[in-house]
């Protein structure tokens, strides 16, 4: 069976989930082989064996955390030429994307952005995109060399599959534009304690409804009973109430939960195109005719300040 290549996403060897639903896809094509860069490679290892790597490739320098993006496409080009795999998967976060798109020029091959399942083909691994925002799915497949494919976070669920893991040090030579962007300093973001957005399986979200930045800890109340991860419309960032790294849609972060609550959102198309895909949709807004009515699975009309501290206390009373 041929191989396929699997971008790892991790911290200092902790594998981050995105990484292990793309384990779970790429054993439908063919035997994964992971590319682990950087320190942890150890501690990685048994991760990734357990979910479906046959191999791991390891290498560890100073330039993948010195240097912005090229040399870690340095890296991932050399995997491929060790390994001429059947494709190539990587995690579609903002720096995976610039990875993908880099490698797939210097490879002279096609690649497929952000999708959202895949499936094996009789010329090659199919894709399943959601487009214009996310109004259709399409199925498309790389028809020039050896394709190379992002995909969104939750997609598929981690399904363990143990296999060999057999770790191999794979030799990176660094090529002169490898030092051309170099990190000068790094500020530690500060940890809410809730998951990352684009991988949390549930996600609740505030708009111009709540009102102010003094409002959303009413959001935050109800994200926090579920183990949510918290967004924010445009409108709501951009009156300064919540963080520009917590908004969801076209121009901030693309999300794909189990379970999205929108509370106070109208549904505006730019934030539609960022949580559409999301597989269970419910919205609270007291406007009737908001359009976010017609994208939701259920919805609340009502006053988010009496419906959500309900529903947070009735989940809480729940769990308790």
């Amino acid at each position: 069976m041929a191989e396929v290549l699997v971008y790892v996403d991790h911290v200092d060897g902790a594998v981050r989930k995105p990484t292990l639903e793309l384990l779970t896809l790429a054993r439908r094509i063919g035997e994964p082989v992971a590319v682990h860069l950087g320190a942890g490679a150890d501690t990685a290892a048994a991760t990734l064996a357990e979910y479906g790597a046959v191999k791991v490739l390891t290498a560890d320098a100073a330039e993948f955390a010195d240097y912005l993006v090229v040399p870690k496409v340095d890296a991932l080009e050399a995997a491929y030429n060790a390994v001429s795999p059947a494709a190539v998967l990587v995690p579609s976060s903002a720096e995976g994307k610039e990875i993908a798109a880099r490698l797939a020029v210097r490879i002279g091959s096609g690649i497929i952005t952000d999708a959202v399942d895949l499936e094996a083909g009789d010329e090659g691994p199919v894709a399943t995109q959601s487009v214009f925002a996310a109004s259709y799915s399409t199925k498309s497949r790389v028809t020039k060399g050896t394709p190379v494919i992002t995909v969104k976070p939750n997609s598929a669920a981690p399904e363990a599959a143990p296999a060999a893991g057999t770790v191999e040090q794979l030799a990176v030579s660094f090529g002169s534009a490898s030092t051309g962007t170099k990190v000068v300093s790094r500020t530690p973001r500060e940890s809410t304690g809730r998951p990352e957005l684009t991988e949390a399986a549930i996600v609740v979200s505030g708009g111009r409804g709540v009102n102010g930045a003094e409002n959303f800890p009413v959001i935050e109340a109800l994200a926090d009973s579920l183990g949510a991860a918290v967004g924010a419309s445009r409108a709501a960032v951009d009156a300064g109430w919540y963080p520009h790294t917590n908004q969801v849609g076209q121009t901030g972060k693309s999300v794909s939960p189990q379970l999205y609550i929108a509370a106070g959102i109208s549904g505006a198309i730019q934030h539609r195109a960022g949580m559409q895909t999301s597989k269970t949709i419910v919205a609270v807004n007291k406007d009737a005719e908001a359009p976010i009515f017609d994208l939701v699975d259920y919805g609340v009309v009502g006053d988010l300040f009496q419906v959500v501290p309900q529903l947070t206390e009735e989940i809480t009373a729940r769990k308790g």
